[in-house]
């Protein structure tokens, strides 16, 4: 049976936040299964203990941490009982956490921040391998919520089912208690993030997420370098939990939702994150915005170039470019022109001359009449684009298969994941092809010869290490704690229906 109708994505990141000591936020409606999710992720959790509470604007600190030890207190202490409350727990779900009261938030902070819990003079090591944060709304501009958003690294935002056969099934199907048939000891968690701590991450992934942040600044989003180191030791657990030798660039795509703040971000962060991660960090929107810039510039300067001189008939002026033919005309509107071509010469007005001009650089084929240091300098430009293009077009076409792989020794990854990376791949791919038509274009407008793509200058090296990585992909090293994590997975997801 399935449960948790289209909800594969939230599966895995409430997993992936709980081996990962993270904590996660579901922003949405009430009714979207939130609660249930978090307390059958806790029941896969060999011992794991689960709270979970409500919270309103006047709830008070005895509900969450615990009520005052009477008896602490007549020896003059001030302690409270913890037992079965949040400084116990292993997971929690705190629903509505942003009507957290102020005399709750601090103890909250510190519980987040350092999973420590001051009970009077003793501090009491909290054990909690997660948080789940719920909540119908973003937090008010407020110092203290905004601290406490912050502390939720993974974020998702929650619908109600949209597929018309989910919601048959969720309406009809017949119940049955969820009684998971694999779980994970909570050493193993432990022992899995100590195994992650050494695992290598790719230079692709270093370069991606380099170009990923300077990206997102241009874009005015702003991250700060703590979410940055967390989000890089997230992908580190998640390569290491799917039995994975390093952090490659399939793990990149998790960050869509590590990264987002204000909901209008989502979108422009998740189109971010799948451009660099599929051009290994190499923005082939960018590329495509270079090549038509450069296209234009030729055509403006070609059109600003005069095939032939032209001479003003009525006061003997001589032109070279259009620019100067446009200044005089704004100055001296009745003048007539002279078009000095081979042959007899005709006299224009100003309209008439701009149509002769268009028509004679149509008809030579628009090649370039430009100096000669101009023409090389437009070259050299579309040359070095050409270049790039080749060596991303390449890249692509080479990695396809391997990228398929790789996604799918990713367990993380949604299938919807999945579909739109190699979607986007080939899409990429059909693009930077039309970048070549634009470049030839370009170099047919200047009257250069266009050039043949040489085998020889494809980089001959990437090849080699690529076929090392594809080895690498089909005998992978696991850890011992890695085929833990991984079985458990495998398990918790014929339960979930992760895959």
């Amino acid at each position: 049976m399935d449960y948790f109708k289209e909800r594969e994505a939230e599966i895995n990141g409430s997993l992936l936040a709980v081996l990962s000591g993270e904590n996660i936020l579901f922003l949405g409606p009430p009714g979207t299964a939130k609660t249930q999710l978090a307390k059958n992720i806790c029941q896969s959790i060999e011992g794991g203990n689960f709270f979970n509470y409500l919270l309103t604007s006047f709830s008070t600190p005895e509900e969450l941490f615990g009520p005052l030890s009477l008896k602490a207190l007549e020896e003059d202490e001030f302690r409270r009982k913890i037992d079965g409350c949040l400084p116990t727990a292993h997971i929690a779900l705190l629903d509505e956490i942003f009507k957290a009261s102020s005399a709750i938030l601090n103890s909250l902070l510190t519980i987040l921040n350092e999973h420590k819990y001051h009970n009077g003079r003793e501090i009491v090591e909290v054990p909690l391998l997660s948080v789940f944060g719920a909540s119908n709304e973003f937090p008010d501009e407020n110092d203290s919520l905004e601290a406490l958003y912050d502390r939720f690294l993974f974020r998702y935002r929650l619908a109600y089912i949209q597929e018309e056969e989910n919601f048959r099934n969720l309406l009809f199907r017949s119940p049955e208690e969820f009684k998971p048939i694999s779980s994970i000891r909570i050493s193993a968690i432990y022992e899995l993030r100590a195994h992650s701590k050494d695992l290598p991450v790719d230079p692709d992934v270093e370069i991606i997420i380099t170009e990923l942040r300077k990206s997102l600044q241009l874009q005015e989003i702003e991250i700060s370098d703590r979410r940055w180191k967390k989000v890089v030791q997230v992908l580190k657990v998640a390569a290491c939990g799917s039995g994975c030798p390093t952090v490659d660039r399939t793990m990149v795509l998790l960050l869509q939702h590590m990264l987002w703040s204000l909901p209008e971000e989502r979108e422009t962060i998740r189109k971010t994150v799948f451009e660099f991660a599929i051009s290994g960090g190499i923005s082939t929107e960018k590329l495509r915005q270079e090549a038509e810039d450069l296209q234009a510039a030729v055509i403006i300067t070609l059109k600003n170039e005069l095939p032939v001189k032209v001479v003003c008939d009525s006061c003997g002026e001589e032109f070279r470019l259009r620019q100067e033919i446009e200044t005089h005309y704004i100055s001296h509107p009745n003048h007539s022109y002279t078009l000095k071509a081979e042959g007899p010469s005709r006299i224009y007005p100003y309209d008439n001359l701009v149509r002769e001009i268009d028509s004679l650089n149509e008809a030579a084929g628009k090649v370039s009449t430009l100096p000669q240091a101009q023409k090389e300098v437009f070259e050299k430009e579309l040359k070095i684009l050409a270049d790039r293009v080749e060596r991303v077009k390449y890249r692509l076409e080479e990695e396809r298969e391997l990228l398929k792989n790789l996604m799918e020794a990713n367990i993380w990854l949604s299938t919807l994941d999945r579909n739109e990376a190699l979607l986007l791949h080939d899409t990429r791919s059909i693009e930077l092809s039309g970048l070549d038509d634009v470049i030839s274009k370009s170099r047919s407008m200047l009257g250069l010869q266009n050039r043949q793509a040489q085998p020889e200058s494809r980089p001959v090296k990437e090849t080699g290490r690529r076929e090392t990585e594809k080895k690498e992909i089909e005998k992978v090293p696991v850890p011992d704690s890695g085929n833990n994590i991984n079985s458990f997975m495998k398990g918790i997801g014929s339960r979930l229906k992760l895959r």
